[in-house]
């Protein structure tokens, strides 16, 4: 077993638990960590993916790469794609808490959340060019996170940036030392959880369905989405809340 799941009221933390493999996303634990999304309860509000030990993720696990024949590797990667689009997928918002190095499909997944804090020893890489195995798939949320010509720069040279870079290329929300990764982290899920799930997941959802589409297109489907939601019982409660100066009840 490479995951550790701890439910916390309505906070999940899913803990990479393979700290003398640097955490590798192997194909196990990648399975596990699809599985654990989607056991997800409606009782669940946030979740938090973390690991043990001073490393996050170094990637994907290279000692089960060797010698295997097309169709794992043809696995192992439709696996993590699975992965990554389901943390975009479910409605509570994902959030990644980054100590150490985070590399190759280990950068994938921190890009792949929601939303991320970083301790200040934090380091981000996709050195796969180094080993003659180009980080295609960690190109697509790392390209959507921080742009072109940064996200090509990290995968044609293989070099790493730390969490300062990171902030301010937007890979990551927010540093902090290391012995206030835990409060920050906590301090985030506390700001997101006085609000609606319902209506945290009805944003996130509509926010990935348009940010890669064109204006109109855009406002299209979030015309709509907006309407709807305009009508929902919690955004009736809220409205009436603000006029009221009262605090909102949100349906749970």
């Amino acid at each position: 077993m490479g995951l550790s799941v701890h439910a916390d009221g309505p906070v999940t933390r899913l803990v990479l638990d393979r700290p003398d493999r640097r955490n590798a996303l192997s194909l196990e634990l990648m399975r596990e960590l699809l599985a654990a999304l989607g056991k997800l309860g409606a009782d669940c509000e946030a979740v938090v993916v973390e690991a043990t030990g001073p490393v996050f993720s170094a990637g994907h696990d290279l000692s089960e790469m060797v010698d295997r024949d097309p169709d794992f590797y043809d696995e192992l990667f439709d696996v993590c794609t699975e992965l990554m689009l389901a943390v975009h997928e479910i409605p509570q918002p994902v959030i990644a808490k980054v100590q150490g190095a985070a590399t190759a499909a280990g950068c994938q997944l921190v890009a792949a959340c929601d939303l991320a804090v970083a301790s200040a020893d934090a380091w981000f890489a996709t050195p796969g060019v180094k080993i003659g195995l180009f980080c295609s798939t960690p190109m697509v949320p790392l390209t959507r996170v921080i742009g072109r010509r940064r996200a090509l720069k990290m995968l044609l040279t293989g070099e790493s940036i730390d969490a300062a870079t990171a902030l301010a290329w937007g890979l990551v929300n927010e540093v902090v030392p290391p012995e206030q990764l835990d409060p920050a982290v906590d301090a985030l899920v506390t700001q997101i959880l006085q609000f609606s799930p319902r209506v945290i997941g009805l944003g996130k959802h509509v926010f990935y369905e348009q940010v890669d589409v064109d204006e109109g297109a855009a406002y299209a489907l979030t015309r709509v989405t907006m309407a709807a939601n305009a009508g929902d019982g919690d955004a009736q409660e809220g409205i009436r809340a603000f006029l009221d100066k009262r605090d909102p009840h949100w349906e749970r």
